[in-house]
């Protein structure tokens, strides 16, 4: 097992950055010792009806990383996500910036580049990325030191960065009354993502978890941060002891009623490349739409 160097004494700064389009939450998350910063989960603006691109809420880092004095060492993935579309080389060329993501990201490159047909000119071996993180890999913010944690189930590639006493769990958890992300996309698989959880709450429980998303269930106001004390307590999917067996059965039902993420097309394809939008033959910006190849 994976020893994991948790110090909940570091408490670093968080800042959240909610997007009504993709109901997603980037966060700056700055070394309390340093002006060093790092930003989770970026979020890159489209019109998929019109085929077009705009970075407002890119933007918007950047002008708080640069009105805070900041120096922006990580643009960290949790994973690659299927409902928006990353930031992470648009705001690497304006302010800087290491790309970080799971090493699993090349199960996911294979995966999704046979479904898009990519070729042979589509590297599937994680070189769009500048650090491709292993279970348990540290890295430093500034004087902070960060590990990832493997955390598969909801896709190959996820992982938790736990940095002091804040982690950044990706879709791996909801907040307790939104439970868990689904489990059925290629790779996925519900019984993994029940284990993987089991790890994040082995966490010490007054550790601040930070959610990706947030749908306000209930009509609840959004939401992104609860504790690990909160969640074992309160998840409605893994809360209060409930077995693995309950949780896959759970899971699996749920995930046959739900219809793909409206974005899930553009998304893969973008994301997959760190961000970056795939071109044609001609070097111009084009997307694909497999047909039933999803």
């Amino acid at each position: 097992m994976t020893h994991y160097p948790v110090n909940t004494d570091i408490k670093p700064e968080v800042q959240a950055f909610f997007d009504d389009a993709t109901n997603t939450i980037s966060y700056i998350v700055k070394d309390p010792t340093s002006n060093s910063a790092a930003i989770v989960d970026s979020v890159m603006d489209i019109d998929y009806a019109a085929g077009r691109i705009t970075y407002d809420h890119a933007d918007e880092l950047i002008r708080q990383i640069e009105a805070q004095d900041l120096q922006l060492e990580w643009i960290i993935e949790t994973h690659v996500h299927a409902d928006h579309l990353s930031a992470a080389p648009y705001i690497q060329e304006k302010i800087g910036g290491k790309i970080g993501i799971g090493a699993k990201i090349m199960v996911v490159q294979d995966t999704f580049g046979k479904v898009f047909n990519e070729g042979t000119e589509f590297q599937r071996d994680g070189s769009q990325f500048d650090a491709l993180f292993e279970d348990g890999d540290t890295y430093m913010v500034g004087n902070m030191p960060v590990f990832a944690m493997y955390t598969p189930g909801h896709t190959p590639a996820c992982m938790v960065h736990v940095m002091g006493d804040a982690a950044f769990v990706g879709d791996t958890l909801f907040m307790p009354d939104g439970g868990s992300a689904r489990a059925d996309f290629p790779g996925g698989d519900a019984a993994t993502l029940y284990d993987s959880i089991q790890k994040v709450l082995a966490l010490p429980d007054e550790m601040r978890l930070f959610m990706c998303h947030d749908y306000g269930p209930g009509g609840r106001d959004i939401a992104w941060e609860t504790t690990v004390g909160e969640e074992k307590a309160n998840n409605i999917h893994v809360g209060g002891g409930k077995t693995k067996e309950d949780f896959v059965k759970f899971r699996t039902e749920r995930d046959a009623q739900l219809g793909m993420p409206k974005l899930i097309i553009p998304s893969l394809q973008v994301n997959m490349r760190a961000g970056e939008i795939p071109t044609d033959k001609d070097g111009n910006p084009m997307l694909k739409v497999p047909v039933n190849g999803l």
